[in-house]
């Protein structure tokens, strides 16, 4: 099974931008899709974006399409989300995760999941 550990978030002004990282260990890394989720206070976990284990295949909320962008870097066992354009509203705990399979956006359809990273959006 995989580790999984975010990094990247902070505080940041709206209309800014923020790359989280989240490194994989323990698992062979590019056997996964991989996603990212987050979760504001108050809020159910909703889907970000996901990944294909090869990186060919990706697939994008609505509310962060044309902002984020989701990558991989198998050699380095980690895997990106640069966030562009950032608003108020995108301000929740970020999660990385990863699943045996094709991209996903079901939460329940991940299986490893890191312990989370604040982003923080101020108007």
């Amino acid at each position: 099974q995989v580790q999984l550990q975010e990094s990247g978030g902070g505080l940041v002004q709206a209309g800014g931008s923020l790359r989280l990282s989240c490194a994989g260990s323990g698992g062979t890394f590019r056997d996964y899709t991989m996603g990212w989720f987050r979760q504001a206070p108050g809020k159910e976990r909703e889907f970000v974006a996901s990944i294909s284990w090869e990186g060919g295949q990706t697939s994008y909320a609505a509310s962060v399409k044309g902002r984020f962008t989701i990558s991989r870097d198998n050699a380095e066992n980690a895997v990106y989300l640069q966030m562009d354009s950032l608003k108020p509203e995108d301000t929740a705990v970020y999660y990385c995760a990863a699943r045996s399979g094709p991209i996903h956006s079901v939460t329940i359809a991940y299986k490893f999941w890191g312990q989370g990273t604040q982003v923080t959006v101020s108007s």
